[in-house]
């Protein structure tokens, strides 16, 4: 028997069943309510990903609404959005018919495509809401044609805060040793924000540890971890508006502009890059 619960529509977020999480749903940025760098750093990492793409045909893994799948396309490209959310993919499928985007409902961990069929592949904030990451990335690269390339967004382990939708953060030594097991060619790079915008993270980081300092005894840490998910999902919302006045609906002036990507890496990296080319079909 399954304790799962569903959380609200949203980017990249899962539906927790017993101690596996295999169902992306929730924890979805909200325009107005999600602070104006957080959103930017969404946008920048797919910005650095369209930077990278060529012609062909592209799978975007848990497109939400298909706000960011829809900049994937141009004349010489197809997209295919798939995300677990029923309402999600109904609104996409809505919001962008006639476009020239496709949206189906699907397991990340279970594609229900051929293989060999994409020629690129964006996973953005999404490895890391799975206990088994490691069946994601095989996902992508069995799909991937044999020159294709997947490209993979996701918090740096030591930068992240917490998070129960976090399941399995990385560092960059072990993205890179998990991408090599099932593509030829494999870079880990960073995406991180110039230094007035790293410190708004940093001071929200801060006031955020305040709150949690709150819980003395960690029962967070010992209520079922449904009842945890649950709590966090509605007060995430109520804590932006009470933290981070100001910081979201544009006031900050804060965008993807203020986001680069970098070779240098270490523990305040905000977020990983990582790109695997030509997948292995060894087995």
């Amino acid at each position: 028997m399954s304790d799962g619960i569903r959380t609200p529509d949203g980017g990249a977020g899962v539906e927790v069943i017993g101690s596996r999480s295999k169902r992306l749903t929730g924890e979805r940025p909200m325009e107005g309510v999600t602070p104006d760098s957080l959103l930017a750093l969404h946008a920048a990492g797919y910005r650095t990903v369209i930077e990278r793409l060529g012609a062909g045909s592209v799978l975007d893994v848990g497109c939400g609404q298909g706000f960011e799948s829809a900049r994937f396309l141009a004349d010489d490209r197809s997209v295919v959005g798939i995300d677990y959310n029923h309402d999600a993919v109904a609104f996409a499928r809505s919001r962008w018919a006639g476009s020239g985007l496709s949206v189906g409902q699907m397991n990340a961990l279970s594609l229900g495509l051929a293989g060999a069929r994409f020629d690129w592949a964006c996973s953005s904030h999404l490895i890391e809401h799975f206990d088994d990451p490691e069946g994601h990335v095989r996902e992508l690269a069995r799909v991937l044609a044999d020159d294709g390339t997947a490209f993979f967004l996701t918090p740096n382990a030591p930068a992240d805060f917490e998070n129960p939708f976090h399941i399995h953060l990385f560092e960059p030594d072990e993205l890179r040793a998990l991408l090599r097991r099932h593509f030829h060619r494999v870079t880990v790079q960073g995406l991180d924000p110039i230094p007035e915008v790293k410190a708004d993270f940093t001071a929200r980081r801060v006031k955020a540890n305040k709150v949690l300092r709150l819980d003395v005894l960690k029962l967070r840490h010992r209520i079922p971890r449904a009842w945890y998910i649950a709590a966090y999902t509605r007060m995430l919302p109520v804590a932006y508006k009470l933290m981070a006045r100001g910081d979201s609906g544009g006031m900050t002036g804060i965008t993807a502009d203020d986001f680069s990507v970098t070779d240098q890496l270490d523990t305040t990296t905000m977020v990983l890059f990582a790109t695997g080319s030509h997948p292995r079909r060894d087995g």
